[in-house]
């Protein structure tokens, strides 16, 4: 999937993601990665730190990005469970949101997700993720 087609669909199914800014730089079954650029006051929280809800919402996009890859663009993939951890500040700089598989199965597909600084890849949290895979209609 091309990441104009992924951001046209997110758009619409998550409005979320247009709301703070997050596009897609890349989105295949093996790597799915998503940016959030210079983050405006409205998304940092006391002390100059991009919220954790942003980095979630970050993270969310860049897991449906991965599913949507490998199962074709169905709406009703959605998150089960996720997990994040913080490892270091966020600052209000460029972030990308790298997300890859770790199993996929008939109903579930688990993936992992690093954030990173953009301009020298430190990591600032980890995130794992399970999407729930709807039955085929037929």
């Amino acid at each position: 999937m091309n990441p104009e087609d992924f951001d046209r669909i997110v758009q619409n199914s998550v409005p979320v993601a247009a709301a703070i800014g997050a596009k897609t730089v890349r989105c295949t079954a093996q790597e799915t990665v998503i940016r959030l650029g210079e983050p405006g006051p409205e998304l940092l929280r006391p002390g100059g730190t991009v919220s954790g809800p942003v980095l979630f919402t970050l993270g969310d996009i860049a897991f449906y990005g991965l599913v949507l890859a490998a199962i074709g663009p169905v709406e009703l993939a959605v998150t089960t469970d996720a997990t994040i951890h913080f490892l270091n500040k966020p600052e209000p700089v460029p972030i990308l949101a790298v997300a890859t598989p770790l199993k996929r199965g008939r109903r579930l597909f688990i993936a992992e997700c690093t954030f990173l600084r953009e301009s020298d890849h430190l990591k600032l949290a980890h995130m794992v993720g399970t999407y729930s895979i709807p039955p085929e209609r037929g």
